[in-house]
């Protein structure tokens, strides 16, 4: 079918530079893992039992992506703009009801983002057991790094994440502290979802989050990964 036979122009291809390389990657989805660090879950309120509990995530369109360094604008409808820093995992091959023995061959690479949230909304919904979707899935909400490609990295276990503002450490710890790791969210989100290339997946975020304001310049390093920045600029 050609252009001229949409009512309107079709949605851009949405993507992301990889390291050492011309082309970009195209992306299909952002899953997001929520509470996955032990620490964040009890900041907020919500303690994760492992042994009787599953992963869980929520959405966000790839038109939510925006690429490190940019400046964009305080959201609208929020007076509590939070930042949380995480390890984004970006799936390079197709995969369904995935062992966790083969999750880390669906790997394609990694890169560092931040699930921007309107957490006022975001908890709205949750204390009215509502979708989060207008705390989460806005327009400029999924900042990411360029990706990296596996390589020698393998399956990420352990690494330094952390995350300032204006300079100052607001989130600082280790891959090693998720309480499902790479293998098992992949293995587990596979069960829910026919997995493919292209696919993100932002894998949760530690402790530490808090709200920024118009000016802030928000920076995140993942070891082995790369560096993130983002500055918030005056509301629209």
């Amino acid at each position: 079918m050609t252009q001229d036979n949409y009512a309107w122009s079709p949605n851009p291809v949405y993507s992301l530079p990889v390291r050492g390389s011309e082309q970009r990657l195209p992306v299909k989805r952002i899953f997001c893992v929520g509470r996955n660090y032990h620490a964040h879950a009890i900041e907020m309120n919500r303690p994760v039992d492992k042994a009787t509990m599953r992963p869980f995530y929520f959405i966000k369109d790839a038109s939510t992506l925006v690429e490190s360094g940019a400046t964009v604008p305080y959201p609208t409808g929020t007076a509590n703009y939070h930042f949380e820093m995480e390890l984004v995992v970006v799936v390079g091959k197709p995969g369904f009801r995935v062992a966790e023995e083969n999750a880390g061959e669906l790997i394609y690479g990694y890169a560092a983002g931040l699930d921007m949230t309107r957490r006022d909304l975001q908890l709205v919904a949750r204390e009215q057991g509502r979708p989060w979707d207008l705390g989460k899935n806005f327009e400029k909400s999924a900042i990411c790094t360029e990706v990296v490609p596996v390589g020698d990295l393998g399956v990420l276990d352990k690494g330094a994440i952390n995350l300032q503002v204006n300079g100052e450490t607001k989130q600082s710890s280790d891959l090693s502290k998720l309480i499902w790791d790479l293998r098992e969210i992949i293995a587990d989100l596979s069960t829910f979802y026919h997995l493919e290339p292209g696919d993100l997946i932002y894998s949760g975020t530690p402790e530490g989050v808090g709200a920024v304001k118009p000016g802030d310049v928000i920076t995140g390093h993942v070891d082995g990964v790369g560096d993130i920045a983002l500055t918030v600029g005056a509301a629209e």
